[in-house]
């Protein structure tokens, strides 16, 4: 005889193993089925190991959504300080992480991201939930409640969450499932994309980034409208660096770049400034830049003059240049390395107070699987969180 629950959620991450763990708190009887032999991965490769698990200052403004509205609900319900509040009673030492002036409200553990899977198993446990792990799903049906097929046993629910993750970071386990479940049950999908991913470069602006692999230099990124600053990183395939992997979010195919990277300086009139003496532009901006990027930078850009013989004009393309630093990437890096996944389950297609399917009664998608995808810095887990406790208290 197949076993019944009353909740099987599919997917032991972030907002898997929160909605398991809500869902048992109102004394459901819950099932939390992962395919992989361990659970939580991502939680535990995030912030370098220590777990980047929420942000302070977590708003709907730091998500992208075809939806932008729908993310309120689930955020105001559970906040950063409820989450931070159960990390403090079960004595998780961390601390808040500014990374940048500009950058602020990313906290981490001071030990290790396992507590934060750590803490989630054992609320999911002394709630009276079961965790089944290396458990492969092969088939799902809904004559009347659903049917699941597993690689186990076969198993009977009233209510089916889909917390499976987007199509991010293969080698971990990331799978197209969440998606294929949706198709099922005919529930538009928003086109997958690769988010907060490093982006490639070809051409001569891939050499130039290659010769300057490893060096990174805080600056402004542009995109559609949208920027962001803190450091970039030019790599040898491209550039990344956390200001690289924000704009990527806002970045298609063909889209162009701007880089200023000098927000601190009016680079005109600096320039200006030093034009009474004998000053070169590499010796100005050796002081503003690391020596090997001045090298290459001169090599793109030749200014053979001292800047006392410069024409104003020829100031402002020099201050040009280094404020509206343009490049067309010819792709992102793709799933492999990128932390998220833009698009997923259409949010029209949801509730956004319970995450219920407004087609499939019983059918709840939370997490990143959702067409919801947060800024770097602890907003997605903030969401895996919310969007968790929202289907946790209604299935």
């Amino acid at each position: 005889m197949p076993k019944k629950y009353d909740v099987i959620i599919v997917g032991a991450g972030a907002a898997g193993l929160f909605c398991a763990y809500k869902a048992a708190q109102r004394g459901r009887s819950v099932l939390l089925i992962e395919k992989n032999p361990k659970i939580g991965e991502k939680i535990r490769i995030s912030g370098g190991g220590r777990c980047n698990f929420t942000n302070l200052y977590a708003q709907p403004e730091n998500y992208i959504s075809q939806n932008p509205h729908f993310c309120k609900s689930a955020l105001s319900c559970f906040s950063p300080h409820n989450f931070i509040a159960l990390v403090k009673k079960h004595g998780i030492l961390f601390h808040e992480k500014n990374v940048h002036k500009d950058v602020h409200g990313q906290l981490f553990c001071d030990d290790s991201s396992q507590q934060i899977i750590e803490m989630l198993v054992a609320l999911v446990r002394q709630n009276g939930g079961e965790i089944l792990v290396d458990c492969e799903i092969k088939s799902i049906e809904k004559p009347d409640e659903f049917i699941l097929q597993t690689s186990n046993s076969e198993f009977i629910c009233t209510s089916l969450v889909i917390a499976t993750g987007g199509l991010s970071i293969p080698k971990m386990g990331a799978s197209d499932f969440g998606f294929r479940i949706a198709k099922q049950f005919g529930i538009d999908i928003i086109t997958p994309e690769p988010a907060l991913v490093p982006l490639k470069l070809d051409g001569k602006d891939l050499e130039f980034c290659q010769s300057l692999s490893g060096v990174s230099i805080d600056s402004v990124v542009n995109c559609n409208g949208v920027s962001f600053r803190e450091n970039i990183l030019f790599t040898h395939r491209g550039l990344s660096g956390p200001a690289i992997l924000q704009i990527s979010s806002y970045w298609n195919k063909g889209d162009a770049i701007t880089i200023n990277l000098l927000p601190e300086n009016d680079v005109l009139e600096l320039l200006k400034a030093k034009q009474n003496g004998k000053s070169q532009l590499s010796t100005v901006l050796s002081k503003l830049f690391p020596k090997r990027f001045v090298g290459l930078w001169l090599e793109r850009f030749p200014c053979e003059k001292i800047l006392a013989e410069c024409k104003k004009i020829e100031l402002e393309e020099i201050a040009d240049h280094l404020h509206n630093f343009t490049l067309i990437p010819s792709d992102s890096e793709g799933y492999a390395k990128a932390e998220v996944t833009r698009g997923g389950i259409n949010t029209n297609e949801l509730s956004s107070k319970t995450m219920e399917s407004k087609k499939v009664k019983g059918l709840y998608f939370i997490g990143e699987v959702v067409d919801v995808t947060g800024w770097l810095g602890g907003y997605n887990f903030q969401w895996a969180w919310a969007s968790g406790n929202s289907a946790g208290m209604y299935v």
